[in-house]
């Protein structure tokens, strides 16, 4: 079983600011998430901070502990911590999956990223998190598939990306 968040997936979100999370994600968060095997409800740690970011970040509760230990990582009283503090530690909320496999948008998500009754959600697969987005939103910025192509040389392939990088890195 991979252990990654990957692909797209477009959920409504109901009256009650209920939203399934996609059944791939689910078993990836059950796995991240020691105490589970403990309790019946999975955590998530949802991460909204960050005043660019037009959507929350979602991380299993074992990577938003490694998300700690880097921010603690940095010098206290630095700028940096600071800002890593503020929109990585502070605006961050830990939600439990529901028995059927849903989670409540807490408000402050909603504000966010601008949610209104019966909207739709995209969730995007980044590997080690996913991010929840307006569908809208998602889609304005994220363009269509044959937009991405005009980011490459005419030719040349997305695999040659990572041509440089080694496996692990």
């Amino acid at each position: 079983m991979s252990e990654d968040f990957r692909g797209e997936y477009y959920q409504k979100v109901d009256s009650k600011a209920r939203v399934s999370i996609p059944a791939a994600f689910r078993r990836v968060l059950d796995a991240g998430d020691p105490s589970s095997s403990d309790t019946s409800r999975t955590r998530i740690m949802m991460v909204y901070g960050g005043k660019s970011r037009q959507y929350a970040e979602c991380y299993t509760i074992r990577d938003a502990d490694a998300l700690a230990a880097q921010v603690r990582a940095l010098p206290i009283g630095s700028k940096q911590r600071q800002i890593a503090e503020r929109d990585l530690i502070t605006r961050s909320l830990t939600v439990e999956i529901d028995e059927n496999g849903r989670i409540v948008l807490p408000q402050k998500v909603r504000d966010k990223i601008g949610f209104e009754d019966g909207d739709e959600t995209a969730f995007a697969g980044t590997l080690d998190r996913f991010q929840i987005w307006k569908r809208d939103t998602y889609d304005a910025v994220n363009g269509s598939l044959d937009d991405e192509e005009d980011e490459l040389p005419d030719g040349v392939d997305v695999l040659s990306l990572l041509s440089r990088v080694s496996p692990g890195v």
